[in-house]
């Protein structure tokens, strides 16, 4: 047994330090429905201008900022194109049909990542029969994916194809940080090629809580009253958005530690018989593993019982997410957990 527990299941367990909550416990704050909460204020305009944009909106969850983007620039029995992997399908409930009461239009890309020939295709004809296409969106990095990062070139062929047919476009960059880490290119120049951006400070930077989204004056306008329209307004949520700027001024430059730990673990990983492991593919921190005739539920438990926690994603797939409460010792200890496992 492992002392103490190594926790790989995802970079969204990270909880504050003690200097975040020593933040936290002294923030300045307001009501924020009335825009009187100062440290509220300075997130949004801190963050919208390192993204590049007008104005910012923050709200409690990137699965908010997304539909509030998503009802900002829609209208109802529109479609909108993304990747039949992206969050925005996956994981949030439903929510463009529920919210926005839009259809979506799923693009097969390459580890999350389509290509302007494949958008093209998707095109329906302009006719009274079809949804009319007014929103494409791109997620980067790409959780289903593997964190994969969007080439840059990639994200201007597709979107200057989205333009040239009068589409919006929006970019879930809730691990947007972790993109720019991992390729150098900065979070403005990933935002400048969109409308709208939503970016997350609560998975590898670290904070308790929180998202936020960004673009010109009138589309976050528009979010605002969507935000309260859907329960997402706030009052006195300077002591959260304490612990994002925190997170934000000191946690965004050691996320190539956990890409660093991520590919450390894939290398180590591959070597094992009977685990199927693409150590080339891991560009930031998330591993996925292939367990083989191995039922991976199973070697989940089996793991936990050794101290290291990690998610069974299919009945032969594992997730690994390395994040800011793992070190480079904890990733051996983890491999050699997995040796006693399998």
């Amino acid at each position: 047994m492992l002392k103490g527990r190594i926790d790989l299941r995802s970079d969204t367990i990270t909880q504050p330090d003690d200097a975040m909550r020593e933040v936290m416990a002294h923030a300045v704050v307001g009501d924020d429905v009335l825009g009187d909460d100062p440290t509220v204020r300075e997130l949004e305009q801190r963050t919208a201008a390192l993204l590049g944009k007008e104005a910012a909106v923050f709200v409690p969850s990137g699965t908010m900022a997304n539909q509030l983007a998503i009802r900002s620039l829609t209208r109802p029995g529109d479609a909108i194109l993304l990747d039949a992997n992206a969050h925005i399908y996956c994981y949030e409930a439903g929510a463009p049909a529920a919210l926005a009461g839009v259809q979506v239009s799923l693009l097969d890309g390459a580890r999350g990542q389509f290509t302007a020939a494949q958008l093209e295709a998707a095109l329906p004809p302009r006719d009274d029969h079809f949804a009319p296409p007014s929103l494409v969106c791109i997620e980067n990095t790409h959780n289903r994916g593997g964190g994969s990062v969007w080439p840059l070139e990639q994200i201007e062929s597709v979107t200057a194809a989205a333009r040239g047919h009068g589409l919006s476009l929006h970019l879930d960059g809730a691990r947007l940080w972790n993109a720019s880490a991992a390729s150098g290119v900065s979070e403005a120049e990933y935002a400048s090629h969109f409308d709208t951006v939503s970016v997350c400070f609560s998975k590898g930077l670290g904070a308790p809580v929180g998202s936020i989204l960004a673009g010109t004056a009138d589309v976050i306008a528009n979010a605002r009253f969507y935000r309260k329209q859907q329960g997402g307004a706030m009052r006195q949520v300077g002591i959260i958005a304490a612990a994002a700027r925190h997170a934000l001024e000191h946690n965004r430059s050691r996320l190539v530690d956990d890409h660093a730990n991520g590919r450390a673990l894939a290398n180590g990983l591959a070597k094992l018989p009977g685990l199927e492991v693409d150590a080339a593919g891991v560009e930031t921190n998330m591993v996925f593993i292939g367990t083989g005739d191995r039922d991976a539920g199973a070697l989940a438990k089996r793991l936990e019982e050794l101290g290291v926690r990690l998610l069974d994603t299919g009945p032969h797939t594992l997730r690994a997410v390395t994040n800011l409460t793992v070190s480079a010792e904890e990733v051996g200890q983890a491999l050699t957990a997995f040796e006693q496992a399998l």
